[in-house]
């Protein structure tokens, strides 16, 4: 062979063996999507027979199905101020509660990987509701959303509006991220956050009769009552959980089509359970227990379910590994990296806990005063610490008239013709259909053990066997039989409490939660002992 042509063929060979190289060395692009109030028992992959998620079913067929995930909290804010800083919301401050300002010092994970090369981009709900820098006067607050710069602008019209229902928001996230992709990516590697405002409520009321869906269809849950109405109105939460993961599946395509596809790790999951009463703004497992999938053939398992507890605050310090990110410059990530468990072939099950918990959700209390709850979840069970259980938990039943500020509307919001007043009382629910049945049949005999179930006082500790009662409708606390279980599952909260420094268990004020400025709606309610 001449020399000529053995140089060539080392040049090939050079040439083939640098590409292969960059190859493996690109660094994956991350889909990050989440939805806004979606249970983990709402997706076909999961069983659901109500719900059709055919792009969620993907990404947990092709990569990881953790079936045990829960959120920070079962609230939008604070559950997402645990996944971009990696800690529970207790350790953020006011940065960690609902409607409350965002502090320049809870650097999220997306600053870091920017910095690291990534381009950062987001559509739809970002890290909120908080409130933002607006001036010079707010200097301690981040300027810009913790999820990266919104791309939101492009809309549907009248000419192509193709939304299942009316409630839908005419953010067009798919077209919003494809012109990401194609305009602020360039040669980086990109991080996207695709945040669905759906199934947040409004609804459209009977939106699931133009999507021929069936009543008979519908698993209603234990602590609703079963009928047309509850039913109607879950096929609506359906259609909008459809929604989101309809454009999550165009993404998927696209990035398929344009080859990006196995080169980014898709992560899907929701930011807490669905809008329903004793589900939303509740610790129980509709409230926290959340879907999440992960897809990437390249590095991970497909087709593999993960049975063991997970939290929010594991997937930040997982995506700054994924990244080869220094968590420097965040405060201190309580979390730890998922990362091994993604690539292991086969994961031992072991019996570890997970925390979650609220404070405020809504404006809905005497001085806008929260209901505080942490929890721990292990094993089979989840227990429950109710730390102002003489609180109502879904909020106060009567508040004054936002028309006359000396005047209380009826108790339970409902006029003399027995009939719920919009916005008219416990309102950490949601206004919705099926809050409004609970309350206009409050003392009906059939109805009124679900209307207790999602408003009435709470024991200080509640203690459920999730597996046999994923509703958590019977309390074990208190039982002589489970009282080794109670005793160890409170140790390790006050304990995790305590090493996270939660001013509920540490001070040296125990209520500042209370405390923090709320920027959302007001509503003004009476002292507790001023209710009728």
């Amino acid at each position: 062979m001449k020399f000529s042509t053995l140089f060539f063929l080392a040049i090939i060979v050079t040439v083939v063996s640098c590409q292969k190289n960059m190859q493996e060395q690109k660094r994956p692009n991350i889909l990050f999507a989440i939805s806004d109030d979606q249970s983990f028992f709402h997706t076909s992959f999961e069983g659901s027979n109500f719900v059709n998620t055919p792009a969620f079913d993907r990404v947990a067929r092709e990569g990881v199905y953790f079936s045990n995930c829960y959120a920070g909290s079962p609230g939008c804010a604070p559950s997402r101020s645990s996944i971009i800083t990696g800690r529970h919301h207790w350790q953020n401050e006011q940065s960690g509660q609902h409607a409350s300002a965002w502090l320049k010092k809870f650097v999220p994970f997306t600053d870091l990987i920017q910095n690291n090369g990534y381009s950062i981009g987001r559509t739809g709900k970002g890290i909120g509701p908080f409130q933002y820098a607006e001036n010079a006067e707010d200097s301690l607050w981040r300027k810009t959303n913790a999820a990266g710069i919104e791309h939101s602008t492009i809309l549907y019209n009248e000419d192509d509006d193709e939304r299942f229902a009316k409630g839908i928001s005419k953010t067009n996230y798919f077209e919003n991220f494809k012109y990401f992709v194609e305009n602020s990516t360039a040669d980086k590697p990109f991080f996207f956050w695709y945040g669905g405002k759906e199934p947040h409520r409004t609804y459209e009321k009977g939106s699931w009769k133009k999507m021929s869906k069936k009543l008979a269809d519908v698993d209603v849950p234990e602590f609703l009552p079963d009928n047309e109405e509850i039913r109607g109105d879950l096929l609506d939460y359906a259609v909008e959980i459809e929604w989101f993961d309809f454009h999550l599946q165009r993404m998927l395509e696209y990035l398929e089509k344009i080859g990006e596809l196995e080169n980014t790790i898709v992560i899907v999951t929701a930011d807490n359970g669905m809008p329903f009463p004793r589900a939303k703004a509740n610790s129980y497992e509709y409230g926290v227990h959340v879907p999440l999938a992960i897809r990437y053939p390249k590095e991970f398992p497909q087709n593999k379910t993960i049975k063991n507890p997970i939290s929010f605050i594991d997937i930040a310090p997982t995506i700054l590994e994924i990244t080869n990110t220094s968590p420097q410059g965040m405060l201190p990530i309580t979390g730890n990296s998922m990362l091994d468990i993604l690539k292991a072939k086969k994961v031992d099950a072991i019996e570890n806990a997970v925390f979650s918990g609220r404070e405020r959700h809504s404006s809905s209390r005497h001085l806008n005063w929260g209901y505080p709850q942490r929890a721990i979840r292990k094993g089979d069970y989840l227990f429950i610490w109710n730390i102002e259980s003489d609180r109502w938990p879904a909020g106060a039943p009567q508040k004054f008239d936002p028309n006359d500020s000396t005047q209380l509307l009826p108790i339970h919001g409902l006029d003399k013709n027995k009939r719920f007043i919009a916005d008219g009382a416990y309102t950490d629910i949601d206004d919705c259909p099926t809050k409004t049945y609970l309350i206009e049949n409050f003392d009906n005999e059939t109805t009124q053990t679900y209307f207790e179930w999602a408003v009435s006082k709470r024991p200080e500790y509640e203690l459920y066997n999730v597996l046999e009662d994923p509703s958590c409708l019977k309390n074990l606390a208190g039982k002589p039989e489970f009282d080794t279980i109670e005793t160890d599952l409170n140790k390790q909260l006050v304990r995790e409490l305590k090493n996270t420094n939660d001013p509920r268990i540490v001070g040296p004020d125990t209520a500042v939660f209370d405390s923090y400025k709320r920027y959302s709606r007001m509503r003004r309610f009476p002292k507790p002992e001023q209710l009728n």
